[in-house]
């Protein structure tokens, strides 16, 4: 009989009912024989016969026969898993067959389980025999006592699981903590903090760095959950609008809408410029784009009315015979000795979405350059959010810089992103650290791409709104492309009472963590909203470039209730308008039954107004709004302080309307806006201007070559 052979008849042998009563009985059996015999005498190698060859020398005693006998079984059983094939190779524990016979419903076996499924011949079910009642020999019928396993032990060591079920737990486990946290790096890690006892539901958790992976345990949010399919595509990561319409002043004379300092939009339209591609419509926020750069505004003395506005009256570039009104303010700058003590949230997003060096690697070297522009009595968090929520770094003063970093530096992406709970958990910890003269605020880091536990917005929105009114504000840094979500990094900042930045360079941290570190911080006026009130005897119609989702109803502008943008210190603010002073051919159609009806003949005072101005605002500590009123006089001219400025703000907003659609710039396109550029850079000490115009060229070339 070959070795086939005999594989295959053993193949064919059913195997008897497995009995783990009875395993069980021979295992205590043989470790009682084992105790007895173990002090048998050295085994002595004997002298060989001559002339003769022995395979094995027999040592005395009756261990002898023992040991032969079981190096034959472990020959065979080695001999049989060699021959057997590498699929049919599973060993079965008798544990392993009492957990299926007491569970047979599994509800979805697993891949391992299948395979065992087909390597096995199917057996009917084995019945559990009862329990077999020992009896107990007299002291002197028992073997003598050795060290060796109890009966507990024993039974301990039987129902420990098979590799297979080890194997399984560790995956399990694996993949429950790549959805809690992140591994960090070697770098030694901060002091932990002490450990506090288990909390009620939806309290503050802490995450320890423990020098290998951050370990965390869930934060469950209250708030309704709907979770998005991994991999999902979401058309609306910009969100939709329509450029302002042109609007006639007889029909509807007032304007009226937030404040914006936002600079999002120009730091994504710059990196897509770029790559080598132009930026969707929705993407270019024209407002933003003007507002990225900084202008000579004069900037107010005074705390108590913290800007004064400065208007300057152009002629339009590309539509003959219109004019540009230019309405600029430049925020109350804090001196250092005023501005009060910052309790300053980090709340970084370390889910999967963030592995990308433009992600969380940048995050981390721009909020450590924030803390060059941090006073030592300042105090840090972190706080990072993925599968789960979970506080790094408990508040930390900025004296303490290396401990900040070291948390800082220690995070890892990977996970999915409870970005809901993660807002929850920064409010949390800044509420319990706040600071009633100083300035409370979060600062959200992520790509915005919530796509496990992510909220209603709606439900979102009012929950940083009513934290807002509490004292703490919101801002975002958006990073990275693909999945960013601009909408949802602008919705919480908008709410939040805080700024929304993109930033896809260590440069752009820099503009916006260090060279206005304070307007990102200290708010000098909240709820800041502009309207203004054309004259029809002297305009016809207008657009204001920019602000569509910032508009506002006419009735908001007195009521304190309605939420609007902020300023922080040294903030400037510019909005322009077109307008077709009246007398000029319109561009739209006169109405039918409107007739040929003069425009209003306005007063003497009146008659050298284009329209009136009017600024409201609340103080940072205040919930009642200020005013601030000025009329917009047709003669205002520019300034010659100004007129760089003003010529370059001009080209900036011709870029974007460009980009957007063109729909009103006609015939001036980009050849045009670099020629604008060019003539007004003027002082320029960051190079900010400079690079404007290179985005402008290479924009030029890509429509170039369309």
């Amino acid at each position: 009989m070959n070795a086939h052979s005999f594989e295959r008849e053993l193949q064919d042998l059913q195997p008897p009912a497995a009995d783990p009563e009875a395993r069980l009985r021979a295992r205590e059996a043989a470790l009682a024989e084992f105790g007895r015999i173990y002090p048998a005498e050295p085994v002595e190698k004997p002298a060989t016969s001559p002339g003769r060859w022995k395979l094995f020398a027999w040592p005395r005693g009756g261990m002898a026969w023992g040991g032969m006998a079981t190096a034959c079984v472990a020959l065979v059983a080695v001999s049989l898993l060699w021959l057997t094939p590498a699929e049919k190779r599973l060993i079965r524990s008798p544990v392993s067959v009492i957990a299926e016979q007491r569970a047979p419903e599994r509800a979805a076996p697993d891949a391992e389980a299948q395979v065992a499924q087909r390597a096995e011949p199917a057996a009917a079910p084995l019945a559990i025999p009862p329990p077999v009642k020992r009896e107990i020999p007299p002291a002197s019928a028992r073997p003598p006592k050795v060290d060796q396993p109890s009966d507990a032990a024993s039974r301990a060591t039987l129902q420990k699981a098979t590799p297979e079920q080890e194997s399984r737990d560790d995956f399990r486990k694996s993949a429950s903590a790549s959805t809690a946290l992140t591994n960090v790096t070697n770098a030694p890690p901060p002091p932990a903090p002490p450990v506090a006892p288990a909390a009620a539901q939806g309290s503050l958790q802490e995450v320890q760095v423990t020098g290998s992976r951050i370990q965390s345990r869930a934060y469950d949010s209250p708030m309704p959950v709907v979770t998005m399919q991994p991999g999902a595509t979401d058309p609306g990561r910009f969100g939709h609008f329509e450029s302002n319409p042109l609007k006639r002043v007889a029909d509807a004379p007032v304007s009226t809408f937030s404040v914006d300092v936002d600079t999002a939009s120009y730091a994504v339209v710059r990196r897509q410029i770029n790559e080598g591609q132009l930026p969707p419509a929705d993407a270019v926020r024209v407002e933003e784009m003007i507002n990225y750069f900084d202008y000579a505004w004069p900037a107010a003395t005074s705390r108590n009315q913290p800007f004064r506005p400065t208007i300057a009256v152009s002629d339009s570039p590309w539509s003959e015979g219109r004019k540009l009104i230019h309405i600029g303010i430049k925020g109350y700058e804090l001196p250092v000795r005023q501005q009060p003590d910052v309790n300053l949230v980090l709340l970084l997003d370390v889910s999967g979405s963030m592995n990308s060096p433009d992600k969380l690697p940048l995050a981390q070297q721009s909020l450590a350059l924030l803390l060059d522009s941090l006073k030592p009595t300042d105090t840090v968090a972190i706080v990072v959010y993925a599968g789960a929520a979970g506080q790094v770094l408990a508040p930390t003063p900025v004296s303490e810089r290396e401990a900040i970093l070291r948390a800082l530096y220690s995070l890892r992406p990977g996970g999915s992103t409870a970005g809901a709970a993660g807002i929850r958990l920064a409010y949390e910890l800044a509420e319990r650290s706040f600071r009633k003269e100083g300035v409370n605020r979060i600062l959200l880091a992520t790509d915005g791409d919530f796509n496990v536990g992510i909220t209603d917005l709606e439900q979102l929105k009012s929950f940083v709104a009513r934290e807002r009114d509490k004292g703490v504000f919101l801002s975002v840094l958006g990073f990275g492309e693909g999945n960013y979500r601009d909408d949802m990094a602008q919705m919480l900042a908008q709410n939040g009472n805080g700024v929304a930045a993109y930033i896809d360079t260590v440069a752009e941290a820099r503009k916006v963590l260090v060279q206005q570190a304070t307007g990102s911080l200290f708010t000098i006026a909240k709820d800041v909203k502009l309207q203004v009130e054309f004259n029809p005897s002297t305009v016809a119609e207008y657009r204001l470039i920019g602000y569509e989702t910032r508009a506002l109803n006419e009735e908001d502008f007195n009521n304190d209730k309605v939420d609007a943008g902020d300023v922080g210190s040294g903030h400037t603010v510019t909005a322009i308008y077109e307008i077709t002073p009246a007398g000029l051919k319109s561009s739209l159609d006169e109405r039918r039954y409107a007739g040929r009806q003069p425009a209003p003949a306005a007063s003497s005072s009146k008659a050298n107004e284009y329209g009136y101005l009017k600024i409201r605002y609340k103080l940072p500590d205040s919930n009642r709004s200020r005013l601030i009123e000025q009329p917009i006089l047709a003669d205002a001219g520019i300034p010659a302080a100004l007129r760089q400025d003003v010529a370059f703000s001009t080209a900036v907003a011709g870029f974007g309307q460009v980009l957007r659609d063109g729909r009103d710039t006609g015939k001036w396109g980009l050849n045009d806006v670099i020629r604008l550029a060019q003539s007004s850079v003027g002082a320029d000490p960051h190079g900010y201007r400079a690079e404007f115009l290179q985005l402008v060229r290479r924009a030029q070339a890509m429509e170039a070559k369309d």
